[in-house]
């Protein structure tokens, strides 16, 4: 026979080492294998539950995230119109209380001005008293030289005068 088509005796004999290595094989290696490979899935699937698991996780701590986020935004917000509406406030009372003070400087002063304007008026009036009876001094002494006519004097300009 030729080198391309063998012969009956090397091709039973090629069979048969065949099946005895893998007579050999199934009866002490094959077990071993299929372990080693259940072994190798089991740690391949609980690495794919493990990775499902982590991404799952990652998904609800980005859920997580995401609404600590708005939260925080809206907690910002929050804080900046309370801010706000205190800074009003201050401007507020700050305006109503230079308000409430100008105007009490305003009345002061208007007090402190009609005193003044009270205090010279009065102050004119004792004055003009004053030169008024220092000229009726003057004007009595030349011509009133004697009681009667002094008395008599006296007597008329109480009569004029009213009497409050």
């Amino acid at each position: 026979m030729g080198i391309v088509t063998p012969d009956f005796g090397l091709l039973f004999w090629m069979t048969l080492s065949f099946l005895i290595v893998l007579f050999l094989l199934r009866k002490y290696a094959w077990k071993p294998i299929l372990e080693s490979l259940k072994k190798r899935e089991a740690t391949i699937e609980a690495s794919l539950l493990s990775a499902e698991k982590a991404r799952d996780e990652m998904e609800k701590l980005k859920a997580d995230n995401q609404q600590i986020m708005q939260e925080a935004r809206q907690e910002r917000e929050k804080l900046l119109a309370e801010a706000r509406e205190v800074k009003e406030k201050i401007i507020a009372d700050a305006r109503s209380e230079a308000k409430v003070e100008t105007e009490k400087m305003l009345n002061a002063a208007k007090l402190q001005i009609e005193r003044e304007k009270i205090a010279a008026v009065n102050d004119m009036r004792e004055k003009s008293i004053t030169f008024s009876i220092k000229i009726a001094e003057k004007i009595m002494s030349d011509s009133l030289d004697n009681n009667k006519k002094q008395k008599a004097y006296l007597d008329r300009l109480l009569q004029e005068i009213p009497w409050q």
